[in-house]
């Protein structure tokens, strides 16, 4: 009965050990940092979330933007590692910056860093970072590396070819994409198809649709505006 009593004591001390450890980490975790409350830092060589275009062209004059997608949507990359017109003092120890848009404002940014930076193990990255940024310095692991979600942002970090790189990213950003994504595929999707050939029309639930090729398709937004153009629905979707 006493060994009983034992073992019983002895499995709720380890069971408030756990939960007192999770609630430290996820204490310790806890980021209510803003996105513009993060400080401009050397390490992230000019860059914020938010900037626009012109200001990015400010910071490297030679970037060339190309023109965004139907989602409002636009990426590019530069290489100062490899590219030596850019100016190397101002990007030393990186190799690459991926600079994503929406609406033409940075909503992902992404720096990695060469063999020579002065934080290389991934802990030592972390913890170098988090007091750069003012953020806190338990980040959980998530696919390899590791990543705090904080207010508005999430900010990761991770190892390539052997060096640290850090991705800094606009969440209600990508949550607009997102949506913009699903809109445009459900609208897609809810198109009426009509064929040219024989001015009949394929709603977006009748298999037929498909068979339609490329050159005698036309779609109309619904099958009121397919009518009115002259368009009868096709026997095969009655």
């Amino acid at each position: 009965m006493r060994f009983t009593r034992i073992i019983k004591a002895s499995f709720w001390l380890i069971l408030a050990t756990l939960w007192a450890a999770n609630a430290l980490t996820a204490q310790t975790s806890l980021c209510t940092t803003k996105i513009d409350q993060l400080p401009k830092v050397a390490e992230l060589r000019g860059f914020h979330l938010g900037m626009t275009h012109d200001q990015v062209k400010a910071r490297v004059p030679q970037i060339q933007f190309g023109p965004a997608d139907q989602f409002g949507v636009a990426k590019i990359s530069i290489n100062p590692g490899y590219d030596r017109s850019f100016d190397q003092a101002s990007f030393a120890d990186v190799r690459t910056i991926s600079l994503d848009f929406l609406d033409a404002r940075l909503v992902d940014l992404w720096i990695g860093y060469e063999s020579t930076f002065k934080w290389q193990s991934l802990d030592e990255f972390v913890n170098g970072i988090s007091k750069a940024l003012n953020l806190p310095a338990a980040w959980p692991v998530k696919r390899g590396g590791r990543q705090l979600t904080c207010d508005g942002f999430s900010v990761s970090a991770s190892l390539v070819a052997g060096s640290p790189g850090i991705r800094i990213t606009d969440e209600p950003a990508q949550e607009t994409i997102a949506t913009r994504r699903e809109e445009a595929a459900a609208a897609a999707e809810a198109l009426v198809v009509g064929d040219l050939r024989n001015k009949t029309y394929y709603p977006s639930d009748c298999d037929g649709r498909d068979a339609i090729p490329a050159p005698s398709r036309v779609t109309f937004k619904d099958k009121d505006e397919a009518e009115k153009a002259g368009y009868k629905l096709a026997k095969d979707c009655e």
